[in-house]
């Protein structure tokens, strides 16, 4: 079988307002026509959080915290929770709606993008799989979160490994185009994490945290061989191909294009209307 060419993109390690200004220019390009679907990874230089669309800022993160840890704070145009950018490697996947392999309900679709996450981290010889609520009180859970932290608990076909999850994505659909991002994490620091979040009581702080360590596992806590970022890299852009049946081929941006992201940056992602706006 044939192949699809799509278009790889790694930006390296940039601030919290350029990785989602670029997630949304590849967005916009893509529904124009201008570029093939595409599969991204970036890194975060500083560190920082992003919390999810519908999140209250103010109301769930520490920001005094997070100007102790020297962090960035950046609001995603999709949902989910709150995600800690240090030691990972995030990736995005921006693909037609009306793409042939792509399914028309959200859950199936985030199932068919996060094959290629599955097939990364078995290149990295983890055995993961995908994450399927089963009872009516997990499917329940989903809706009604008791925590801002993300990896708090999986999601539909979100990446767990030994029954733990290792991998966060969120997704949003515009101008008839996918965008999913992600969070592959090669390590956490947990104490750091649930310092940026703001709790009714150190009692139940203290008890979260604890939950977590049952609910969340990092790619170094599983491998006997630590992995680098650059074996991550590899691993899983082998698994994107793999699991979506692509070939990829790098996508070097214009001046045009360049230019665009910097103004999206400026006035979408730097601007404390966006970011503060619940």
């Amino acid at each position: 079988m044939t192949k699809e060419t799509w278009a790889f993109l790694d930006t390296g390690n940039q601030s919290a307002a350029y990785n989602m200004a670029v997630d949304e220019a590849l967005l916009d390009w893509h529904s124009q026509g201008e570029i093939p679907p595409i599969v991204r990874f970036y890194g975060w230089e500083p560190a920082a959080l992003s919390i999810g669309y519908f999140q209250k800022a103010y109301k769930e993160v520490n920001f005094e915290a997070l100007k102790e840890h020297g962090l960035g704070f950046v609001r995603r145009p999709t949902g989910g929770r709150g995600v800690l950018h240090e030691h990972e490697l995030t990736y995005s996947v921006i693909v037609s709606e009306e793409h042939p392999d792509m399914p028309a309900g959200v859950t199936e679709a985030y199932r068919v993008i996060s094959e290629g996450v599955l097939q990364g981290f078995r290149a990295l010889g983890l055995a993961a799989e995908f994450a399927v609520p089963r009872t009516e009180e997990e499917k329940a859970s989903l809706k009604n979160p008791r925590s801002s932290v993300c990896f708090d608990a999986p999601s539909w076909y979100e990446l767990v490994v030994e029954g733990r999850k290792a991998a966060g994505s969120a997704q949003t659909r515009q101008k008839g185009v996918i965008l999913q991002h992600g969070s592959i994490l090669l390590d956490i620091d947990e104490d750091k994490l649930f310092s940026l979040f703001h709790y009714s009581s150190d009692r139940l702080k203290d008890r979260m945290k604890c939950a977590f360590k049952d609910k969340a596992v990092a790619i170094n806590a599983l491998c006997a061989k630590r992995v680098t970022l650059d074996e991550a890299r590899a691993a899983f852009k082998k698994g994107f191909e793999e699991g979506l049946n692509i070939h990829l081929e790098p996508l070097v941006l214009t001046d045009d294009q360049k230019r665009q992201i910097d103004k999206i940056q400026h006035e979408r992602y730097e601007s404390d209307n966006w970011n503060f706006r619940r």
